[in-house]
């Protein structure tokens, strides 16, 4: 079921960007924008699919397009020698590499303003009010209350004094990881009007249980399987929750994380089976 779900959310994003960049002209930020949101996983764009399923609404694409807009703006930029100084992504050039810095800088810039674009739009739902719930929140999982908020300690982290707690470290990753997949499951519950605290438990569990999984993955993954340089956390000495609580204890707490995300989708009874499954992928993941 999960997997069928993933795929099919996967080719549903990939036709809603081509149609989407076939408007614009054919630039190097418009070739950039495509190349960046092309791949990956797509989990966040299934959440946002199958937490709007789970409420009865079946056409959620234009906010499954806006996240996967806002997350590829966040990894095109946290690539740039001035960030994390990738080379690689999803096994190909990051975005400066195949271009340069400058168009590196405007197809995140492109690209998250594209975000807004598409919960804003009439397409998005036909209640204004509800498109603007989406894109409030949606700013505030991105910008300096979520994810550049975690972005931004996590650079602080780099030449701090000390190496950061468990606690520090959890905070950070709850903006950095967490409030972008918070926004993904919390979206179908916006679209419908509904209650959203079943899918904000869940989600902060599993945006938690994704973090320690990646950083259980820099340490036994494998370069050409994950198509991007590992090692790296060790590497520049930064504290990660496998540093701190070993690599069994960071996996037995990933997978406590999962067992509360799957028991806070209790109130959805058996609909919520696509998010469970999605819940356990996430630490059995390879990439």
């Amino acid at each position: 079921m999960f997997k069928d779900g993933l795929k099919d959310a996967a080719a549903r994003v990939d036709a809603g960007f081509a149609e989407v960049f076939a408007r614009y002209p054919d630039l190097p930020v418009i070739q950039g924008m495509a190349y960046a949101t092309n791949g990956g996983k797509r989990l966040r764009a299934y959440l946002v699919m199958e937490s709007a399923r789970i409420h009865g609404i079946e056409n959620a694409l234009m906010p499954a397009l806006a996240i996967e807009a806002i997350h590829a703006y966040s990894l095109v930029h946290d690539d740039l020698p001035s960030m994390d100084d990738d080379d690689l992504r999803r096994g190909l050039p990051t975005v400066h590499k195949k271009w340069d810095e400058g168009t590196a800088v405007l197809v995140g810039d492109a690209l998250q303003t594209l975000g807004f674009e598409l919960v804003l739009s009439p397409e998005c739902h036909a209640d204004p009010a509800v498109r603007s719930d989406l894109a409030l929140t949606l700013a505030r999982a991105a910008g300096a209350q979520g994810m550049v908020l975690g972005q931004a300690l996590d650079i602080a982290a780099e030449t701090a004094d000390q190496p950061l707690t468990l606690d520090e470290i959890i905070a950070l990753q709850n903006g950095k990881t967490g409030a972008l997949i918070r926004w993904s499951a919390e979206a179908g519950a916006r679209l419908a009007q509904a209650d959203t605290a079943p899918l904000t438990a869940y989600a902060d569990a599993l945006g938690l249980a994704f973090q320690i999984a990646d950083d259980i993955l820099d340490v036994t993954g494998d370069e050409a399987a994950m198509g991007k340089a590992v090692g790296k956390d060790a590497d520049r000495g930064k504290a990660t929750f496998v540093s701190l609580l070993g690599l069994d204890g960071a996996k037995s707490r990933a997978e406590n994380l999962v067992e509360q995300a799957c028991e806070a989708l209790s109130p959805y009874g058996n609909k919520a089976q696509g998010l469970i499954d999605a819940a356990r992928f996430v630490i059995a993941r390879q990439t």
